[in-house]
């Protein structure tokens, strides 16, 4: 399989906004899933950061970027007309309290029964950082994983069982990689779409975990 078949990042946001309704509260983790905020078009979405943001928009445009106007994960944001900012705690308990209808949010990991791991790899030195991963990921009424298929070093991302530190369990809804898009059933892991030129057979051989058509 060559790198070409596989989706690219940008194709990834644009399939996950292409899965969010109308109307929806969606919290844009820090990362990937930031991209999504450029592909919803005219579409009326609430775009939510835990750094106490509701209303944001697309990226800014380069030299327009507004140094008060940041994300969680410290990137330049817009916010459209009626937006606001407030205090964080306000916007924990909007996390808290189950006013979020999707999180998007990136892992290293995500279990066949869909536990997510995507706050530290458990790797001496490295700096935890959990910041608003576990409320996104217990609040929130869905969440979507965006993430590659595969680590660096080949190994799949859909596990049987998280071998690293937990954000919430049986907490995912839906996984968009790079390669496939599969929903958590509680019958395991249901591929829904898969990108062109790729078996079924292949990407289960890949995903190292039984999968269901």
């Amino acid at each position: 399989m060559t790198v070409t078949e596989k989706l690219s990042r940008n194709d990834m946001a644009q399939r996950v906004a292409a899965d969010i309704p109308e109307g929806a509260y969606v919290n844009l983790g820090i990362g990937l899933p930031t991209l999504v905020a450029n592909y919803l078009g005219e579409k009326e979405v609430f775009l939510h950061s835990e750094n106490g943001i509701l209303g944001m928009g697309p990226s800014p445009e380069r030299g327009a970027e507004d140094d008060d106007l940041i994300n969680a994960g410290k990137q330049h944001v817009t916010l459209l007309s009626g937006g606001a900012f407030f205090h964080h705690a306000d916007s924990f308990s909007m996390m808290r309290g189950g006013h979020i209808d999707i999180a998007v949010l990136g892992a290293f990991q995500v279990s066949m029964s869909g536990d997510l791991a995507n706050w530290h790899t458990g790797a001496e030195g490295s700096i935890p950082a959990v910041g608003g991963a576990m409320d996104l990921a217990t609040g929130a009424r869905q969440v979507f994983v965006m993430m590659d298929h595969l680590t660096k070093t080949g190994e799949s991302k859909l596990v049987e069982r998280c071998s690293y530190p937990l954000t919430g369990i049986g907490c995912v809804t839906r996984i968009y990689t790079d390669l496939a898009i599969l929903d958590v059933t509680e019958q395991g892991l249901r591929v829904r779409e898969i990108v062109a030129d790729l078996s079924f057979e292949e990407l289960q051989r890949l995903s190292g975990v039984p999968l269901l058509q």
